[in-house]
């Protein structure tokens, strides 16, 4: 599953493969804006078939919240 999330982040974020961790924070690490997360919530849709809600969103600000929030919605 962090494959999946990796892809996606790198297309969105448009940064380096090796930066993206578990522990990476979106925001502080991959430079990520409040925009760019809502593209993210939007490809996560369209490949995983669900998107983090927005009360749910403003908590998310690693890699790993992505990843344990699919994996515990797949």
């Amino acid at each position: 599953m962090f494959e999946q999330v990796k892809e996606l982040i790198v297309d969105i974020l448009c940064c380096d493969a090796n930066d993206v961790t578990l522990e990476a924070n979106l925001f502080d690490d991959l430079g990520a804006d409040s925009l760019a997360a809502v593209e993210l919530n939007i490809s996560m849709d369209e490949k995983f078939g669900f998107s983090i809600p927005d009360e749910e969103l403003e908590k998310v600000k690693t890699v790993k919240d992505i990843v344990d929030f699919v994996e515990s919605h797949k």
